[in-house]
């Protein structure tokens, strides 16, 4: 975002190498495991690149550009002829790209992102924007209730992260932005109720692949379950999801930061170096996000077209985990659908079963309409302008689905190359049983760091995580011990990798530097992850009643906060909510 036209320029190219290419569907040849012994430690470079030189050059464009390449490289070599490899190589990249854009999935992903994007700027140009900003102002009297404000909006939009993402920071920015909260701490709090929140919602897009895995690893080792049962006896043991929104709400009430984040939360505070970036790039975007001169302000004209977002997103949602059903051939769920449609397990059912791309892209589209008649309506926008608007806010996120397109493609790179299955077949070993859960958690911390996707990685250590825990003991809460070390260890890697899509997104809802989001976010991700560790499956795995860990554990975080934290609050006066 520090150089727009450069980033128009790459995806102009990008779009013109996609032009003189073909999608190609093959049937898909599971090589992942033999790449793994083949490449042996060679297949963690491509993540590993990626990784140091987002850190390195601060352009994650790039960084993910060259991890594709160096990954694609490794896999078209052969012999020494490596001018071929490299040419190979880079075509290899442009058919990545391509085939991530041909996922449906994909494609419903980048465009909700930009029909978002238009409904927020029809939101900004109509005033609603700034109005809401002024009227959770008069709420948010301090930065101690603006952050509280925040993490009560993030969790609210429990049933997606995404829509966390791209909901709660256009939002919040012009609130933070008053109050002197940096960017980085908004995007942290944001990420924080993000996948957090959505991997232990009752109902979210998350559930239905946890559902899955639980249900296939417990069949197994040949044991039919309830496997909602399972996942809601995980939620006291996700540890890291519920403590890192124990953080948020404790950093916020004590105002006190250490690390990076309370470099950046001083700056701000003085109003320094930091927020002059800012405020250039708010430049930049002053036409995209500027009220329309003549225009009432009022609350209503944010209200009603994020509402009917949010609204529209829930009954998509539904009916589209209910057309899936109803194609299928599960009978008992038909006639549960049939007869009790309204009922608590009825939603759950459908919302496990949905697509949550298409049914994002709908809410999105349908909010865009709403938004588009109401700006007409109101005399505000004539339907030319209103339609102008909304495509000139999707051009903000171009950058977003470019990055996004990169990351999809680098865990394409990564899963063919192996990378994930040989950390698996180094790091699993044989372990005392109360070491077992937190081993799990630091594994899939670690694959999930290192691919940037949660989703990923419970897919390849579910398997094996419920047979190995239930070897070592046939006891069904350590074995539900270490599937919710297999959820939340997911979480906690995907929450602070600078290559996961949420991450991102995060920091683009949030108006903040993609590297400085990760610089000030990872060391807070660490902490909170030791004291999982610590205070949380290690008791845990010794025998300790969940009742006694988990107060144990947040009482753990309050204690270490008011010792290590340093208060950023720079004024003597006694701020209160």
């Amino acid at each position: 975002m520090k150089n727009s036209k450069k980033y128009y320029v790459f995806l102009l190219t990008f779009i013109m190498l996609f032009m003189t290419s073909t999608v190609v569907f093959a049937e898909e040849v599971d090589v992942s495991a033999v790449n793994a012994v083949k490449f042996g430690w060679f297949t963690i470079i491509p993540p590993l690149i990626a990784i140091v030189l987002a850190f390195i050059t601060k352009d994650v464009v790039i960084s993910l550009f060259i991890g594709i390449l160096s990954g694609a490289f490794i896999l078209n070599l052969s012999g020494n002829n490596i001018f071929y490899a490299l040419i190979q190589s880079f075509l290899d990249v442009v058919q990545r790209a391509l085939n991530s854009l041909a996922d449906p999935w994909n494609a419903g992903i980048v465009l909700q992102v930009m029909a978002i994007g238009g409904v927020i700027s029809l939101v900004s140009k109509m005033g609603g924007a700034k109005a809401v900003a002024e009227a959770l102002a008069k709420k948010a009297k301090t930065p101690k209730s603006a952050q509280i404000i925040t993490w009560l909006l993030g969790i609210f939009v429990f049933f997606d992260d995404y829509a966390n993402s791209l909901i709660v920071g256009p939002i919040m920015k012009p609130v933070a932005d008053k109050m002197k909260i940096s960017r980085e701490r908004l995007a942290f709090i944001i990420d924080a109720t993000a996948a957090p929140v959505a991997g232990i919602a009752f109902i979210s897009t998350w559930i239905g692949l946890e559902l899955g895995l639980i249900k296939d690893g417990f069949a197994s080792i040949g044991q039919e379950v309830d496997a909602f049962g399972i996942f809601l006896s995980t939620i006291p043991y996700r540890f890291y999801n519920i403590l890192i929104l124990v953080f948020v709400v404790i950093t916020s009430l004590m105002l006190k930061d250490f690390g990076p984040m309370r470099k950046a939360e001083l700056k701000a505070r003085n109003g320094k170096a930091e927020l002059n970036k800012e405020i250039a790039i708010d430049k930049q975007m002053a036409d995209e996000i500027e009220v329309k001169e003549g225009v009432k302000l009022s609350i209503w004209n944010a209200i009603i077209p994020i509402g009917a977002l949010i609204l529209s997103a829930l009954a998509s949602f539904y009916y589209s985990g209910y057309t899936e059903i109803m194609a299928g051939d599960n009978i008992n769920l038909q006639n549960l659908l049939n007869t009790s449609p309204a009922s608590f397990e009825a939603i759950r059912e459908a919302f496990s079963a949905s697509n949550a791309a298409v049914a994002l892209f709908q809410s999105a589209l349908f909010a865009s309409i709403v938004a588009i008649l109401m700006s007409v309506c109101k005399k505000i926008f004539t339907i030319s302008e209103a339609i102008e608007s909304w495509i000139h806010g999707m051009k903000g996120l171009i950058i977003t689905g470019v990055i996004l397109i990169l990351a999809w493609s680098l865990g394409s790179v990564i899963k063919e190359l192996g990378t994930a299955a040989f950390l698996v077949s180094k790091l699993s070993n044989t372990v005392p049983m109360f070491l077992l859960p937190s081993i799990i958690f630091i594994l899939g911390s670690i694959i999930s760091f290192a691919t940037g996707t949660a989703y990923g990685t419970m897919g390849i250590l579910m398997p094996l995580a419920i047979p190995l825990s239930f070897s070592i003991s046939p006891d069904i809460n350590y074995v539900i011990m270490s599937v919710s070390a297999v959820l939340t260890g997911a979480i906690f890697g995907d929450h602070c990798s600078p290559i996961s899509d949420t991450t991102i997104m995060s920091s683009m809802g949030a108006g903040c530097d993609h590297i400085e989001h990760v610089k000030t976010q990872l060391p807070y991700a660490v902490f909170v992850a030791l004291i999982t560790i610590l205070f949380g499956y290690i008791p845990a795995g010794l025998g300790m009643p969940i009742w006694v860990v988990l107060p144990i554990a947040v009482i753990a975080i309050i204690v270490s906060v008011y010792f290590i934290g340093k208060p950023v609050d720079i004024s003597n006066e006694n701020n209160n909510i």
